[in-house]
């Protein structure tokens, strides 16, 4: 028996935010990040909201860039004494995630880390609060998803949480709030919305019901991504309906070896001053993931298919150079959103760089640490090649080098 399971209701389009002065409950904590969405004018407009609802309201604001589980502990100390009804959570993706996990605690006080990250092991949620998501940028659709993404930073590694219970009950897609992105974040969350796509669609878990959102999703971030990074807000606006799409594929056919990589390599060289910022990861690695997986006889066929819809290769070309077709079209979007083709050339500043703010001795210190964390990641088993350790390795190094997979 396979489950679909989306937010109960998805309030989308132009003054979508509204539909928070419909919402019943006696008080509502609202969970915000560094202070974009303040600056904006939009989260006076959901505490106003919020107000006209009828409830009292309570701020827990500068939630970080990849949030810590500091962050998410000092989260649920806040809801503990505040009792909400309702979390509402407005932002990028890591204030909504760290608001799922948030709300974990604050339901559960005795769970630990550990427990939150058993995969499909949360306890029933709703007990205290229900869980609104207003998503600010266009790409990680965590507003629609089972899943929330963590960093443990003593371990300098990202936890994936998955489970259907942390699924908002209410998703709020209003493009207007993807207007305020920089262009260096359109393309970060473009890239990541784009592999959630193509990873839901040849994942091991795909079906009838994710597969034409994937699809849908990819065709849609083809024609807008690059057009919405160069300015053009009605692309824009479809790209943060595009995002949704992907994201309520990938919530339900689960992702693959990219996402593993990118958590585990994302925040794996701290202490060297940057972060490898997980839509640029995703963007890097995954044509060199297309490639690895392409050995898989069904996974091949899947991104031929992949690459009919998208019309950039003769129908009746063989599946092997549909196959390659898909990676350089990739690469080409790369180029143009202006994101590395790999991590020795990945600046500090997430640009391209003739040297990398990663040291080559120090990536090939951490590599079978890191192969051995991707390996264990929560994303790897829905990939429709499952690595050894020593081919994550190889994988991992050609994403280093951009060298071509043959393996």
């Amino acid at each position: 028996m396979a489950r679909f399971t989306l937010p109960r209701d998805i309030y989308h389009g132009k003054d979508a935010l509204e539909a928070l002065k419909s919402f019943e409950g006696k008080r509502a904590i609202v969970c915000t990040g560094g202070g974009s969405m303040k600056r904006f004018g939009f989260l006076d407009k959901v505490v106003s909201y919020l107000h006209e609802a009828g409830m009292e309201v309570q701020l827990f604001e500068g939630i970080e860039p990849d949030p810590s589980v500091e962050t998410v502990m000092r989260g649920a100390e806040a809801m503990e004494k505040f009792q909400p009804d309702w979390i509402v959570a407005i932002g990028g993706g890591s204030p909504i995630d760290a608001a799922k996990a948030m709300w974990i605690k604050y339901e559960y006080p005795e769970l630990t880390f550990a427990d939150m990250c058993k995969v499909f092991g949360i306890p029933k949620l709703r007990r205290k609060a229900h869980f609104c998501a207003i998503s600010s940028t266009s790409g990680t659709a965590t507003e629609v998803t089972a899943f929330s993404i963590i960093t443990d930073y003593q371990k300098g590694i990202k936890y994936p949480i998955a489970d259907f219970e942390i699924t908002p009950d209410v998703a709020i897609v209003d493009p207007e709030l993807a207007h305020t992105m920089p262009q260096k974040l359109v393309a970060h969350t473009g890239m990541d919305a784009m592999t959630h796509a193509i990873e839901a669609y040849v994942s091991t878990a795909n079906c009838d019901y994710t597969d034409p959102l994937a699809i849908h999703a990819i065709e849609m971030i083809m024609n807008d991504l690059i057009p919405s990074y160069n300015g053009d807000m009605n692309a824009r606006d479809r790209m943060h309906n595009a995002q949704c799409l992907a994201g309520m594929a990938f919530s339900n056919a689960l992702l693959g070896i990219v996402h593993s990589m990118a958590h585990k390599t994302g925040a794996a060289f701290a202490d060297y001053g940057a972060h490898i910022i997980h839509g640029a990861a995703n963007a890097m690695y995954l044509p060199k993931v297309i490639a690895f997986n392409a050995k898989d006889p069904t996974a091949k066929k899947r991104y031929g298919v992949i690459v009919d819809y998208m019309g950039i290769c003769d129908k009746s070309a063989s599946d092997d150079d549909k196959v390659a077709a898909l990676i350089k079209y990739l690469r080409h979007m790369n180029d143009e959103l202006k994101i590395p083709h790999c991590i020795k050339n990945y600046g500090a500043d997430s640009y391209p760089a003739a040297q990398g703010f990663v040291p080559e001795n120090v990536f090939l210190e951490r590599l079978h640490d890191i192969a051995v964390n991707a390996i264990g990641d929560a994303c790897t088993g829905s990939n429709p090649r499952q690595p050894s350790v020593e081919e994550m390795e190889k994988l991992l190094k050609c994403c280093y080098y951009d060298t071509e997979v043959d393996f």
